[in-house]
């Protein structure tokens, strides 16, 4: 796999990493063709087929900043990693905040929120921010 490659993927299930304060959620996968994919539909198939991966998985996300002087880093939901069906749900949440984001509709509805540094944040990534930088031609995208 070359980097940049987009590869079918199965999600498995998450693990919430919490990163200055906030939730910064891991999708857990597998490549669709990868020879343990038939095996492997959800994270506790994980553990069962591939024993200790997942202890590993948690380990190398709480130390891999480390060797950059940050402390190691911390997780939420007990450190557990959460279900295939806990995963889509996130996934969904997310896409619906990426959607209200680029369409305009969190700009709209953020002149409600008091902190004008907040404000002036998502109007910098606003609808005709985030689609100026992603846009060739005029043509509008389709959600």
């Amino acid at each position: 796999v070359q980097p940049g490659e987009i590869r079918p993927v199965k999600i498995l299930g998450i693990l919430c990493m919490i990163d200055e304060g906030e939730a910064d959620w891991k999708v857990v996968t597998i490549d669709a063709e990868d020879k343990w994919a038939p095996f492997l539909n959800d994270i506790s198939d994980v553990e069962k087929h591939l024993p200790g991966q997942l202890d590993a998985i948690r380990e190398w996300f709480r130390t891999y900043k480390i060797p950059d002087g940050k402390p190691p880093n911390v997780f939420g939901l007990g450190e557990r990693f959460m279900d295939k069906a806990y995963a889509l749900e996130v996934i969904k949440e997310c896409n619906h905040a990426w959607k209200e984001l680029i369409t305009g509709e969190k700009e709209r509805k953020i002149e409600e929120v008091e902190d004008e540094g907040v404000r002036k944040l998502v109007r910098k990534l606003s609808k005709s921010n985030l689609l100026d930088l992603g846009r060739a031609d005029d043509e509008a995208p389709s959600f």
